[in-house]
């Protein structure tokens, strides 16, 4: 796709599933594509929008034809242009296959990739990242995504082989929250590094641990270091915690969603900054 970014603008009305364009922007469901071509989907006119607030403009603009007069939707198609990007009106049809369900919105948009380095993280200018460890569930990562935006933490750091922040299912469920946010990858052994010069605290949780939640000291600088759904932190993450904390079990359920663990952590930090 990113070879057509200076081609002639054209507003004509595409009808069929076989044209390059459409063919190129269904490709980006899969993480290879969104590689090669350091680009992703973000669909709906709420996204979309919140994207533009952030100073996002679309290289692509997929949108139902006839909603070129929606004020928002021109807003979009205008900054699309702007940046030299193409807008694409197409039939509902076409919505329907590069959405890829039954009832999409009327506004897809294509966006570059973007990330924070890793080696730029510095103490100084941490209040309170989450690290996440081989998180897998693109709807836990897009939800975690939103959460870190709602209490206005940093960002947000991927350790090892983590699922894509980009893909269309994470980018969902973060509600756009996801162009308000820093992004960074490192692997374990540049965690471990960075941990060694870090001063502030590392907070893990683990089913092993006694420590209470409610308790930790959640004072800033804070790295919040989740794991992975079904395993949890590794060994050497684990080790690398200043403090272990748990969330208390009434129920018959022996633990939490990463989502709603990750959240509770996050505001139970916005809690003891606040006080």
């Amino acid at each position: 796709m990113s070879e057509l970014l200076n081609d002639k603008q054209q507003r004509t009305l595409i009808k069929s599933a076989s044209n390059q364009e459409i063919k190129r922007l269904r490709s980006l469901h899969q993480r290879k594509y969104r590689k090669q071509t350091g680009l992703f989907l973000a669909e709906g006119l709420r996204i979309c929008t919140e994207a533009l607030q952030q100073g996002f403009a679309p290289k692509r603009l997929l949108y139902e034809e006839g909603r070129n007069r929606d004020l928002l939707i021109s807003n979009l198609i205008y900054a699309c242009e702007k940046e030299g990007g193409r807008v694409l009106p197409v039939n509902r049809s076409l919505l329907v296959k590069v959405s890829n369900k039954d009832n999409p919105q009327t506004v897809i948009g294509a966006y570059a990739q973007f990330a924070t380095s890793f080696s730029n993280i510095t103490e100084q200018k941490i209040r309170c990242w989450v690290a996440l460890d081989r998180i897998r569930d693109p709807g836990n990562l897009g939800t975690i995504i939103r959460t870190i935006d709602a209490v206005a933490a940093d960002g947000i750091i991927l350790i090892d082989n983590c699922t894509d922040p980009f893909s269309i299912e994470s980018v969902r469920a973060s509600m756009g929250a996801i162009f308000g946010l820093k992004i960074s990858y490192c692997n374990t052994d540049e965690f471990l590094a960075f941990r060694k010069k870090f001063s502030g605290n590392i907070i893990g949780t683990s089913l092993k641990s006694n420590i209470d939640y409610k308790t930790a000291d959640w004072k800033s600088p804070c790295v919040i270091l989740m794991g992975n759904e079904q395993s949890g932190l590794s060994n050497e993450l684990s080790n690398a915690c200043d403090q272990l904390i748990t969330m208390p079990m009434r129920g018959r359920s022996d633990s939490l969603n990463l989502a709603v663990a990750t959240g509770i952590s996050l505001y139970e930090f916005l809690r003891h900054e606040a006080n």
